[in-house]
């Protein structure tokens, strides 16, 4: 599922998370729900897709939960 082979790239973990990304580039610290309705009306990603892409972005220290609970990027 990161890296495809036999679905589009489009549906693939470095895809959606790259979307998901640039709305945290853009925004630098944003609600999670806030975040998902976002990326959700740029790529029809479902809910486990992202957290999913969120789940690796944290395991790659890209981005990190702030003690509100509101997603935001990593210094």
């Amino acid at each position: 599922m990161l890296l495809p082979d036999n679905i589009l790239p489009e549906l693939s973990i470095y895809y959606n998370g790259a979307v998901l990304l640039e709305e945290l580039q853009s925004k630098s610290v944003s609600p999670m729900m806030d975040l998902y309705q976002l990326v959700k009306s740029k790529n029809e990603t479902s809910f486990s897709t992202f957290i999913l892409c969120l789940d690796w972005l944290f395991l790659i220290g890209v981005a990190k939960l702030n003690d509100e609970g509101a997603v935001e990027l990593c210094s």
